[in-house]
């Protein structure tokens, strides 16, 4: 089949296909912008009771429901005021762990420093007489395990480095310190008895990170890795071998380009076997047992990602069995997950998450399935849209992988391009609340897999880092040939392509608008990188603190890239500019900055700031979205093409 051949099929097929749809209702931006309505549900230990975090009304905070499984009669209500509860756990079967967090401060407290802070408690559950306990700031870095084998005890964190962990009663209120180590340590696990199994490290002299492991019945930290920071291999330990517990199991590279599963053996310190590797991409780590309260840390099977679909290579057969049985069950069944199950295993909660379910809760009790709630009722099926996985060739012959969120009419469409942001998180389209937005008014929307993007091997990865830094040249190459291999294939209109991220994405829109020659007609930056050698320095002032991987990583990609603030003179379409004046991963300022440069060279551009909003989507509340979607709907429909007609005209 020709490529001509081929393109002509694939074009009508869609034309066929979405043809033959009915249109989508068009949402209201309030519709999107109103947070979930339902998340964290979660099941007692004894399966008799449920909990859930609800906003019941727009503007407010969510709060813990409890509900009786049997009937899904609610029995009771509270919530955490003036704190925001942000997650909890049962602990037992009357008493819940929670986290919160409390607007402290009007202005950032420098970089990764924001105008939150973070809290804990304890609800008891006694009745209509449910009490809310705090914990002190010394109990208050969270919860670093649920101990299910020992009711009513708990291990909490506190500190930032030296990170402390206690043992905590939560009967007596009694807490005992359990490990006392130096700064050379962090990132602790802990195994199914309470004991500190595993840590990290970094090696100053050596250059390398170190990973620690605690054998049964020692007190003894030994030295099972160490990897040098300029191999950017990965070695984690995943847990201990369910079939040899003298063993462990590790996700590391060994020399090759794919990230594997091993049977490694601590005392040798020796690989013995590889348990699973693909060719194709990465795999995503371990899947644990679904019944975490009686066999704490079993390790079920691995998971990798192919196209937006997450795989299971099963060890355990009941596992894969229940597995298969509940995805048959669940419509439009994507990436769900068993959230709970009760020690008995008879009662379970499901997540799922699919292009066309925001995300629905159900409960298996009884072998019957329930519906409990969505995070999004507003918004019908029908009206969202499908996500395709893509695979296109870059300029130099590289693959590249990514996915394409497609309108409910007819093609071609106006395309976005839209980055993920990190640069180097991997990116799977399960639902995405931007995307599906665009789509329903009308926009393809491409969110590429350029290079740099974790998931698909050594290679690929690190070559983000040929030459140093490859921001702005070929990591950006790979979302503009994305775009011209959308506009090829019939599905976009080549006269109407724009461009719109965040945070990286941000910056990303930032390079595309100086662009030459220029495929796009506008771009919209939100919480967007103008100057790379101002994150280049956060990212070294954080190592003083302590390396790690993400702060290697930035600096090795920032620090020779394509600068924004140095190509203002060369902008040549119109930008929309969104950004969170409490924005403590890029602090406004560079941004600012940036503003006054597209002034001074009268380049065409509007600005939208949101008030008390971080870079984190948690920060972002029903007032910022309206205001965000608002503009970036505005913008699209009514100034992207009107402006970029204005500059082609000078």
């Amino acid at each position: 089949m020709t490529t001509l051949f081929r393109h002509i099929c694939f074009f009508w097929i869609l034309v066929i296909f979405y043809t033959s749809q009915t249109s989508a209702e068009i949402y209201p931006v309030e519709a999107w912008a109103k947070r979930a309505n339902i998340a964290n549900v979660s099941l007692s230990p004894n399966g008799e009771t449920l909990a859930l975090l609800r906003i019941n009304s727009t503007g407010e905070n969510p709060q813990i429901e409890i509900y009786k499984a049997e009937t899904l009669e609610r029995i009771g209500q509270m919530d955490a005021d003036p704190m925001e509860i942000t997650r909890f756990y049962w602990v037992t079967d009357d008493r819940i762990f929670f986290r919160a967090r409390q607007k402290v401060r009007d202005k950032i407290d420098g970089y990764n420093r924001g105008v939150y802070e973070n809290s804990s408690g304890i609800i008891t559950l006694d009745g209509k007489n449910s009490t809310v306990k705090k914990l002190g700031p010394e109990l208050g870095g969270g919860l670093a395990s649920t101990l299910p084998k020992y009711p009513n005890k708990v291990i909490l964190s506190a500190g930032r480095r030296p990170t402390k962990y206690f043992l905590y009663d939560i009967e007596t209120k009694r807490k005992k310190l359990i490990t006392r180590e130096s700064e050379e340590k962090y990132g602790f696990d802990f195994d199914e008895d309470g004991n500190p199994m595993t840590a990290r490290g970094y090696d100053g002299v050596t250059n390398e990170f170190v990973s620690y492991y605690r054998p049964i019945g020692s007190t003894e930290w030994d030295v099972v890795n160490k990897t040098h920071r300029e191999s950017f291999e990965s070695w984690y330990i995943a847990g201990r071998d369910p079939l040899d517990p003298t063993d462990l199991l590790v996700v590391a590279h060994n020399g090759n380009d794919k990230l594997g599963l091993w049977s490694f053996d601590p005392q040798e310190k020796q690989y013995k076997e590889l348990i699973y590797r693909r060719n194709d991409v990465d795999i995503a780590g371990v899947r644990f047992h679904t019944n975490y309260r009686k066999h704490p840390d079993l390790i079920t099977g691995v998971r990798y990602y192919q196209g937006n679909e997450e795989k299971i290579e099963w060890f355990d057969g009941e596992e894969k069995a229940l597995y298969d049985q509940i995805k048959a069950l669940i419509p439009h069944a994507g990436r769900f997950s068993i959230n709970t199950r009760s020690v008995d295993g008879n009662s379970l909660i499901v997540e799922n998450y699919s292009p066309r379910d925001p995300g629905t809760f159900y409960l298996l009790k009884n072998g019957e399935l329930k519906v409990i709630g969505s995070t999004k009722p507003q918004l019908a099926s029908d009206a969202l849209a499908d996500v395709k996985a893509i695979t296109y060739k870059a300029r130099d012959g590289k693959n590249i992988h990514g996915s394409i969120t497609i309108p409910n009419s007819p093609p071609p469409y106006p395309l976005v391009v839209m980055p993920h942001g990190g640069p180097f998180v991997p990116e799977k389209v399960f639902y995405d609340e931007w995307g599906q937005l665009l789509a329903n008014n009308g926009y393809l929307v491409l969110q590429p897999s350029y290079r740099g993007t974790e998931g698909y091997g050594l290679d690929f990865y690190q070559t983000a880092f040929i030459n140093g830094g490859q921001g702005g040249y070929q990591m950006q190459d790979d979302k503009d040939d994305g775009a011209l291999f959308l506009a090829e294939e019939g599905l976009a209109d080549p006269d109407r392509m724009m461009m719109f991220g965040w945070s990286y994405g941000g910056y990303a829109a930032l390079v595309a608008a100086a662009r030459d020659p220029q495929i796009y007609q506008c771009v919209i930056a939100g919480a967007s990188v103008p100057d790379p050698n101002e994150q280049v320095n956060y990212s070294r002032n954080r190592m003083n603190a302590f390396v790690t991987r993400t702060s290697i990583e930035q600096i090795k990609m920032w620090d020779n890239s394509v600068s924004p603030i140095n190509e203002v003179e060369n902008v040549n379409i119109p930008m929309l500019l969104i950004h969170g004046d409490v924005d403590q991963r890029t602090p406004p300022r560079a941004v600012r900055r940036y503003i006054k440069e597209l002034e001074k060279h009268d380049k065409v551009f509007d600005q939208v700031w949101l008030k008390g909003a971080d870079h984190f989507y948690n920060t972002l509340f029903f007032d910022h979205k309206v205001k965000f979607y608002t503009a970036m709907i505005d913008y699209l429909k009514n100034d992207c093409f009107k402006n970029s007609n204005k500059i082609a005209q000078r």
